[in-house]
């Protein structure tokens, strides 16, 4: 069934190497002595373990890249054989879960320990991130290591995140490419009368017998002519006659994401449906062709909005029309019109114009592509130009 060549999984050493003295430059030019990292992309970037024990939330682990040298993971006692598979050798542990003290000690010592010249800890704070820790714990530590600075790290991090090397690239490729075999099969699969939720799961299957690892990502919206909610689905509401019915998949291949949709009528189309489909298609193609090095997203947002506003748009409602994707199913940036982010060679970013064609009734659709140095370069394989009707 799969006539594609997977990637290698993991990383090699070097590009994991790579990717800390990428950071650890950073650091320096910011004057910051280590960066504390507590979420799992975070962790995975810079380490390479790639674990679903992350999915518990009993036990924190805790990643310090410091200014010079490999990271320090101070990681749960469970997870110690785990993290000596990578290249890591500074694995310091404690017998988790300890509520009273759940690591702490144990990484201010460790931060105490690298904090030496600028006394500057950087954390990812911002906007798009989280900390994967007890706040109090976090509290807690900030207010024991009094004389040391923690600083918003956010920006630093997601630039070096936000440019992919080959091998990233290659693990979502494949995995688009996997889901656009999925998503071509799938009119096969559907009938009228069938379920959103039915619907759905025929996608989810194939592309689990296919080859990606997992569909942490599947929504279907429908309704007459069209759909007014693209987050919430699949239901049990039953396809008919003049529906429209959206899915949109993140699936993942060795902890990359691939972020796409796809639409499909099912009897006739109406005519305003129709023009809506080829709009929003038009739209992404606009994007394409503007989505270029040195280009912002601000740009990429102008060229697909003015085909939809010329069109008639009355809205978009979704507060952006793409934005970027890896080991996450949205990451940084945003395709939005205040947005000036620029792209460079090696950015993987969505291409996702909606537009509300009525009242109620919206039209998305999304693709996924790589930023390259002479344009862009698609990762799904293109949507048909005519919505797919199911009869």
């Amino acid at each position: 069934m799969n006539q594609h060549v997977p990637p290698p999984r993991g990383f090699t050493t070097d590009e994991l190497e790579a990717r800390t003295c990428s950071a650890q430059a950073a650091m320096r030019e910011v004057g910051l002595d280590a960066l504390f990292l507590t979420t799992e992309p975070e962790f995975r970037y810079f380490t390479g373990f790639l674990s679903q024990f992350w999915e518990s939330p009993t036990r924190p682990w805790y990643l310090v890249v410091p200014s010079q040298g490999k990271p320090i993971a101070v990681v749960p006692e469970i997870g110690a054989a785990g993290i000596a598979e990578t290249w890591l050798d500074d694995i310091r542990t404690w017998p988790a879960p300890r509520p009273e003290d759940d690591g702490l000690r144990l990484l201010a010592q460790t931060l105490r320990e690298m904090a030496s010249r600028h006394r500057r800890i950087g954390v990812p704070l911002g906007h798009e991130s989280i900390l994967r820790m007890p706040g109090q714990d976090y509290a807690a530590l900030t207010t024991e290591l009094t004389t040391l600075d923690f600083v918003d790290a956010r920006a630093l991090v997601r630039r070096l995140r936000a440019v992919k090397s080959e091998a990233e690239i290659a693990k979502i490729h494949y995995c688009c490419q996997l889901v656009s075999d999925g998503f071509e099969a799938l009119p096969q699969a559907l009938t009228l009368g069938m379920s959103e939720r039915s619907a759905c799961k025929a996608l989810q299957l194939d592309v689990l017998r296919r080859g990606v690892d997992s569909t942490p990502y599947l929504i279907g919206a429908s309704g007459p002519e069209s759909y007014d909610n693209i987050i919430m689905g699949p239901t049990d509401r039953t396809l008919e006659e003049g529906d429209v019915l959206v899915i949109d998949t993140g699936c993942t291949f060795d902890g990359y994401f691939c972020d796409f949709d796809r639409n499909f009528a099912f009897g006739t189309p109406s005519q305003a449906t129709e023009r809506a489909y080829r709009t929003v298609y038009s739209a992404t193609d606009a994007g394409f062709a503007a989505a270029r090095p040195g280009a912002t997203t601000r740009d990429v947002w102008s060229a697909m909005w003015a085909v939809m506003e010329a069109d008639g748009a009355l809205g978009n409602g979704v507060g952006r029309l793409g934005h970027g994707l890896g080991m996450q199913l949205t990451e940084w940036p945003s395709n939005k019109a205040d947005d000036p982010v620029r792209l460079a060679p090696g950015m993987v970013i969505t291409l996702e114009p909606g537009m509300a064609f009525a009242p109620g009734k919206l039209m998305v659709h999304e693709e996924n592509i790589v930023i390259r140095e002479d344009g862009a370069e698609w990762l799904t394989r293109r949507a048909p130009p005519d919505l797919t009707a199911i009869s």
